[in-house]
């Protein structure tokens, strides 16, 4: 089949939704489907980006890592028309998203949607970032879902959070996935020498956007207080962002810069080799949809400590693959850091044992076939009527522009990215 992919963020953008976006990418083509990406332009966009339309976006958005897509009257229309989609498959109810739906819409393609993020935790990205704001996001979020043929949710949380928010299309539950055999290699005693790490140091790792949403001052609080009772500890950030000079301060302020070690962002085999050289995994985000980065640390054999959240509480089981913790408290997270160092070393395998044996819950594989299928009952079945609801959603963008600015551009780049007068 021919499945058209429409995101916000793509490669070589570091983030799930751009990840996810490949990895589905890769199977379908893997087992034989055509796939056309629809993306916003990057800097250093990759040589070999194989068919995949670059829209003209602004760069670092709101002084983010994203690119907002410019409107470009009819710039999608022949390329779609000459690809002849089965399938539309949209990764954002704004933006490109908004696209997305005009394309099912004029051509009567079925239309899938993966709610990858909750949005309602992005506002801060927006200038009058408010309450009010966050209803919107959900609100909006909420409406787009109920005009799509069939839901992605990465995780049981979401699909429960989707079905208490009033959404009425069918859910399936698709999480991303790993590549479980790139875990396999990699070396973490020669990662640690590059990094000047000692080979007897205790290693804290977290791999990510370094961005607020990711609630990681707690968890830079949480290491250090760790590092201050454990003279082994030492704490490798993997990933850039805005919130890389907030953790240096605080391990400034603790005396505990010597401990604290950034690497930018790493690709395989270095991350690969980046994962084995941590002792633990510590993540305290609560905005994530699905746990990708926890599945590839159980992949490569490491225990994690996260906080109940949905992403984290599908994956972390606790005291079988790492500490699963209820409540948000430094001293109860450093002290569970502390737990997993002070581990006999029978118990430290045990643990990544279990680790491991999750990590194969989570295969990429899995997940493509799974979506796969749903595509294929969609085409057995005519698309949803959306008529009286699109237009509906059209009324409310035009109502909507005037308090947000990015449906400001979100209003422009859908209406002519694909004009309707274009698609009749």
């Amino acid at each position: 089949m021919n499945i058209l992919m429409m995101t916000n963020t793509f490669t070589p953008h570091v983030g799930g939704v751009a990840r996810s976006v490949q990895f589905f990418t890769d199977g379908y083509r893997k087992r034989g489907h055509r796939v056309m990406v629809v993306a916003p332009e990057y800097e250093n966009i990759p040589e070999n980006d194989r068919d995949v339309i670059r829209i003209p976006a602004i760069q670092h958005f709101k002084g983010s890592e994203f690119s907002v897509m410019l409107p470009i009257p009819g710039f999608l229309t022949k390329a779609v028309e000459k690809f002849k989609p089965d399938i539309v498959h949209s990764h954002h109810p704004f933006l490109i998203g908004w696209t997305a739906l005009r394309v099912a819409h004029f051509y009567k393609l079925p239309l899938v949607f993966t709610h990858h993020t909750m949005y309602e935790q992005y506002t801060h990205y927006v200038s009058g970032n408010s309450k009010a704001l966050k209803r919107i996001a959900i609100d909006l979020s909420t409406r787009y879902a109920n005009l799509c043929d069939q839901i992605f949710a990465p995780s049981e949380s979401v699909a429960s959070m989707l079905l208490k928010r009033g959404v009425e299309t069918p859910i399936s539950i698709v999480s991303t996935g790993v590549h479980f055999e790139r875990f396999a290699g990699g070396s973490g005693p020669g990662f640690r020498m590059a990094m000047s790490i000692p080979e007897e140091a205790f290693v804290v790792g977290h791999v990510g956007r370094l961005a607020s949403e990711k609630n990681l001052q707690f968890l830079a609080a949480a290491v250090s207080r760790f590092s201050k009772a454990e003279s082994r500890a030492h704490f490798l950030v993997i990933g850039r962002g805005p919130s890389e000079n907030a953790i240096q301060e605080i391990f400034l302020r603790e005396g505990l810069r010597d401990r604290l070690h950034f690497t930018g962002n790493l690709d395989h085999p270095l991350l690969t080799s980046a994962y084995k050289a941590m002792d633990v995994f510590a993540f305290a985000s609560k905005s994530e949809t699905q746990g990708m980065v926890l599945t590839e640390a159980m992949a490569a054999g490491v225990p994690v400590v996260a906080l109940d959240a949905p992403g984290a509480r599908e994956v972390v089981t606790d005291h079988l693959n790492g500490r699963l913790l209820g409540s948000e408290n430094i001293t109860e997270f450093a002290l569970a850091l502390e737990w997993i160092a002070a581990l006999a070393p029978e118990q430290k395998h045990k643990l990544k044992k279990g680790a491991v044996q999750t990590a194969k819950l989570f295969s990429i594989d899995r997940s493509v076939e799974k979506a796969l299928a749903r595509y294929k009952t969609l085409l057995e079945k005519e698309p949803a009527s959306r008529h009286d609801k699109f237009h509906t959603w059209a009324a409310t963008m035009r109502l909507v522009k005037n308090d947000w600015d990015i449906l400001k551009v979100l209003a422009g780049a859908a209406d002519t990215a694909f004009s309707s007068d274009e698609l009749r």
